[in-house]
């Protein structure tokens, strides 16, 4: 009887309404409701709601753009964490060592460090609930360690060179998310500075960094972004007003039914007008990076030195559904200041494909050769200062093309990654040699003149790669990887021993796009 009662009131219903978004056609929709309640009502056997409720948001939003997309709640959460610019825990980064959860690295003036608790010790029981050596997955441990500020976290530790086990209390508290990962003055005039991705804090923390920078003497700037995916268009906003001068067009949106909008350079930002700016990008630089990038290259403020960028500029709306889950609906496209879209062709409902792109640019030889790229001679727009031709058609096209080197790293050292040996054996050494190390090299400059990877290092890696039938195909191969091999090793051991900034200042001397850049900075441009 409530079947036919639902029925009844979805049928009286008007068929077609005209709404500000457009015509909704209301038969449709209840033709979709109509079939959910039948199914759950009178399917032969149970069904789950929700998931049946899930799969026909899925099955829609696959028939349109590649970028719109559903999440459930708990991923939601995840994904926007990092964006948000904090989470509520305990404040430290940690990895799993044979079962058991390794802190790596204790945020400063967090929780944990408040307690006391040091970057090597073992975390093995949360609240009475033991984590240690019962293969327990990595989100269900951050589940554990993470909770609302204020609430506390009973903490069973284990510390090398201590007897018995070690009892903190730590009180959960904000956890500050940054997105800028490595600043430094790369040469004595200019500075580097990586950012991540766009999250809530991006446009301070750039500023806080040229800030910080500009006292130590940098004129000229690189602004890394490649491998960024991007993040918030307002903090794209911020960041570029930055650079750009007060009042400049970052970007503009346009949609089917979403107005134009326009999003102009603020006040405030530190080389609006003074000194050279170099934005790095790759294939893997995309939407809110490749605003910055384009608003950059549109009004010849600076000059973007890399690769095509990843072609992502479509616009997603977030639709909170009431459950805590969320929709991301493709609303409108990006437009660079001169009128270019950054968003690269797709087919609608032809995902695969459109992921496949950036092997097919290989393929073709486009990341290897600038002869191999061709651009649409369809899409051509001129800057807005000095009136250079830049082309649509999907991405940004650097200033100054840099080849990807596929020969960078041996097959055998790609092997040795791919079994994730190298980085399980710099867990292990740091483990066992913090201290010492700490004590020789108290300064990053000193470990970075002074540290030589261990021989028995290399060695043990290689020894397990044989165990697991990885051996290198001739001596060529085996010279090459261990060159590589004591790079990367040393790179990472300073990444653990240090942060992300000291890791940058080490894989940035063997970067080709890096080097392009100081190299154009050199010559004067």
């Amino acid at each position: 009887m409530r079947y036919i009662l639902f029925l009844l009131t979805l049928l009286t219903l008007p068929a077609c309404a005209q709404s500000r978004y457009g015509d909704i056609d209301f038969e449709q929709i209840k033709k979709l409701q109509m079939a959910q309640v039948a199914i759950t009502s009178l399917y032969v056997d149970s069904v789950d709601q929700q998931k049946l409720a899930e799969d026909a948001i899925n099955g829609m939003l696959s028939k349109l753009d590649p970028h719109s997309s559903y999440t459930n709640a708990k991923d939601t959460k995840k994904l926007n964490e990092p964006l948000n610019g904090n989470f509520e825990g305990i404040g430290v980064s940690f990895n799993m060592v044979k079962d058991t959860l390794l802190v790596l690295q204790v945020i400063s003036k967090g929780p944990c460090e408040k307690a006391g608790i040091l970057s090597g010790d073992r975390i093995i029981a949360v609240n009475g609930v033991k984590i240690a050596g019962v293969k327990m997955d990595r989100d269900s441990i951050m589940t554990k360690l993470r909770g609302p500020k204020g609430t506390i976290a009973n903490l069973d530790i284990v510390r090398r060179g201590t007897q018995g086990v070690l009892h903190f209390k730590v009180t959960r508290d904000k956890i500050p998310v940054n997105t800028v990962d490595a600043a430094y003055m790369i040469t004595p005039t200019a500075g580097y500075i990586h950012l991540d991705s766009f999250g809530a804090t991006s446009g301070k923390e750039v500023h806080d960094k040229i800030a910080l920078l500009r006292k130590q003497g940098m004129k000229d700037i690189i602004l890394d972004l490649s491998m960024n995916g991007g993040g918030y268009l307002n903090a794209a906003q911020d960041v570029a007003s930055e650079f750009l001068p007060k009042g400049s067009m970052v970007v503009y949106t346009d949609g089917r039914v979403m107005p134009r909008q326009e999003l102009h350079a603020e006040a405030d930002g530190l080389m609006q007008t003074e000194g050279r700016v170099v934005i790095l990008v790759d294939e893997f630089t995309a939407s809110a990076a490749e605003i910055v990038s384009g608003a950059v290259q549109d009004h010849d403020r600076g000059t973007i030195i890399g690769r095509r960028t990843f072609g992502k500029g479509l616009v997603q709306r977030p639709i909170d559904l009431p459950d805590g889950s969320m929709i991301r609906l493709t609303v409108s496209h990006y437009y660079t200041p001169s009128g270019r879209c950054i968003q690269k062709p797709y087919v609608k409902g032809e995902k695969s494909e459109y992921e496949r792109d950036l092997d097919n640019r290989y393929t073709r030889g486009e990341l290897t050769s600038i002869d191999s790229i061709h651009l649409d001679s369809t899409k051509v727009y001129k800057t807005l200062v000095k009136h250079r031709t830049v082309y649509g058609g999907g991405g940004i096209m650097p200033d100054i093309f840099v080849p990807l080197d596929t020969t960078t790293y041996s097959p055998y050292y790609r092997a040795l990654r791919r079994y994730n040996l190298i980085n399980e054996a710099v867990l292990r050494y740091v483990d066992e040699n913090r201290k010492t190390l700490k004590r020789k090299y108290r300064k990053f400059e000193d470990f970075e003149q002074s540290f030589t990877v261990p021989t028995s290092l290399t060695d043990s890696i290689m020894a397990e790669g044989k165990r697991k039938k990885v051996e290198p195909k001739d001596d060529n191969d085996l010279q090459s990887t261990l060159k590589d091999l004591q790079f990367t090793l040393k790179a990472t051991i300073a990444y653990d021993l240090w942060d992300r900034n000291e890791y940058f200042r080490l894989v940035n001397k063997r970067s080709d796009i890096v080097k392009r850049a100081l190299q154009f900075l050199k010559e004067g441009k």
